[in-house]
């Protein structure tokens, strides 16, 4: 079976395919950063190249809640938001029968469809709290729990947070993401992919495509 991973250069998700005996390309405008099959370049000049599923991780920059902030009176970032959620469009309604798409919390929700599932890296054995939202064509939502040992994916863990004071809340202290304390400049560290659920997407969905051949 192909399988398409769009926009990723880590290959974090592509090796946990590779794993399971896909014949995985990955895709993205920048290099890879591991070796194995990569078209550098734009996805869509291989997406009709017969492949049976696709994952596909498009830039958020213009599409999270935090960009949304800056639309009003910024013409050109408006623009680069609508160009963002059409690339989102026609990776989703691409002509491949099994997609997933992640991407935040943000403006997807609004202009496209809401996601199938929102999950959090912690449910799936890493212990980050991070809102990680999926939008799915004709995959099943991931499941983050051992069901009866059918799959191996490592239950939840504990999230971790950073904690500091506020006047806002009651208790006095609020808490971000372990994640965040990173600070600017670290965003290639922050949209990092997680290895838990690489691995739940490429044991589950394999299992349940191969359930499911026609």
């Amino acid at each position: 079976m192909k399988a398409l991973i769009a926009c990723e250069y880590s290959r974090i998700v592509s090796d946990a395919f590779v794993a399971k005996g896909w014949d995985v390309t990955s895709c993205d405008i920048l290099p890879s950063e591991k070796p194995g099959k990569h078209y550098q370049g734009d996805v869509f000049d291989i997406i009709n190249d017969g492949y049976d599923l696709m994952i596909a991780f498009p830039p958020c920059t213009y599409l999270t809640v935090a960009a949304n902030r800056h639309i009003p009176n910024n013409p050109d970032r408006w623009q680069k938001q609508v160009e963002a959620l059409t690339f989102f469009y026609n990776l989703l309604n691409s002509n491949i029968k099994y997609i997933g798409i992640e991407n935040p919390v943000g403006v997807v929700s609004t202009y496209i469809r809401k996601p199938d599932q929102i999950i959090h890296p912690y449910y799936f054995g890493d212990n980050i709290p991070k809102k990680t939202c999926l939008w799915l064509k004709n995959l099943p939502p991931l499941t983050y729990a051992m069901h009866d040992n059918l799959f191996e994916t490592k239950t939840a863990v504990e999230p971790e947070y950073v904690y500091y004071n506020s006047k806002t809340t009651k208790s006095g202290k609020s808490k971000y993401s372990v994640l965040w304390k990173l600070g600017k400049g670290h965003g290639h560290e922050r949209s990092k992919f997680h290895q838990g659920i690489a691995t739940a997407m490429a044991e589950q969905w394999t299992e349940y495509i191969l359930n499911n051949k026609n």
